[in-house]
């Protein structure tokens, strides 16, 4: 597998939708163009930032061929694809056409809180059944389960289609052990914006960012510095943003950087579906004046 694909700054794409709640396809093909121009390395499909619980079938279908069809191959491109019944994940990935589509971003199980043997036995028919390479998504916040270092390790020795982990627990010693016992060629990227430059700096090889929706550039910058072994130029760059990196998620994601693309006029209505809403008034100007 050609891990090299999956390396530097990816981003977590959110999904516009217009004033009624639609999705905003004109704004999906700008943000596209945005952060592919402006310098990202990878692009993530369908994932949590893209209010996927909340898209049905068919616009899941369209929002990835409208970002396939806008990428156009420029970057690789990542779908995520996960839940908490295993046959109905193998199943979607059975019946998806991954024409133009490099890997899949597969997020513990949620809410029925599996123990580390499930985790292991739901990964391992993950991998079996896909055909493209597989990164895990490790964020217990959201989850209420935490994917342990023994079973990444164990299932990053046992499956070569499973290429990576987006690391978001926060767990500075889990994710050491991790990194440094991981097979040759498996990759571990940050989930959280904040902790990205640290974390690079103990031997994490790139990051799948929500805050690269807006800030693509300097993103990458942070990665490619840190990659350099230039960790005065990261250093710079990473709290230069980090005031606005911190109040994106003041009031959930991605009711902030949905006020910031707005804000920056890259998407036309910052509107969430419930159970999400807009961040606060307060929060807006906040934000739009961390902005400038």
């Amino acid at each position: 597998m050609n891990t090299d694909l999956i390396k530097g700054a990816g981003v977590a794409l959110v999904t516009p939708f217009d004033s009624l709640g639609q999705v905003d396809y004109t704004s999906l093909k700008k943000l596209v163009d945005h952060v592919i121009c402006k310098g990202i390395d990878f692009i993530v499909a369908l994932g949590t930032t893209s209010e996927s619980a909340t898209l049905s079938k068919s616009e899941k279908e369209k929002v990835l061929n409208t970002i396939i069809k806008e990428n156009g191959k420029r970057v690789p491109l990542v779908v995520g694809i996960g839940g908490n019944n295993t046959q109905l994940v193998i199943d979607e990935i059975q019946t998806r056409n991954f024409d133009k589509i490099d890997a899949v971003l597969s997020v513990v199980p949620y809410y029925n809180k599996p123990s580390q043997e499930g985790i292991l036995a739901h990964f391992s028919a993950i991998a079996e059944a896909s055909p493209i390479p597989i990164i895990l998504y490790n964020v217990p916040g959201r989850t209420a389960s935490n994917l342990s270092a023994k079973t990444v390790l164990t299932l990053a020795k046992k499956y070569d289609n499973i290429i990576a982990i987006k690391e978001a627990s926060s767990d500075f010693i889990q994710i050491m052990e991790i990194i440094k016992n991981k097979p040759d060629g498996f990759r571990v990227l940050s989930g959280d914006d904040a902790l990205t430059l640290p974390l690079l700096s103990i031997g994490m090889e790139g990051v799948i960012s929500v805050v690269a929706n807006i800030y693509p550039s300097e993103m990458s910058f942070i990665n490619k510095e840190a990659e350099n072994g230039n960790y005065d130029g990261a250093r710079d760059m990473h709290y230069k943003i980090l005031e606005l990196t911190n109040a994106l998620f003041e009031e959930g994601n991605p009711a902030g950087i949905k006020a910031a693309l707005k804000a920056k006029e890259i998407i036309e209505n910052e509107t969430l579906r419930l159970p999400l809403v807009s961040v606060s008034e307060n929060l807006r100007e906040k934000v739009k004046f961390l902005l400038n």
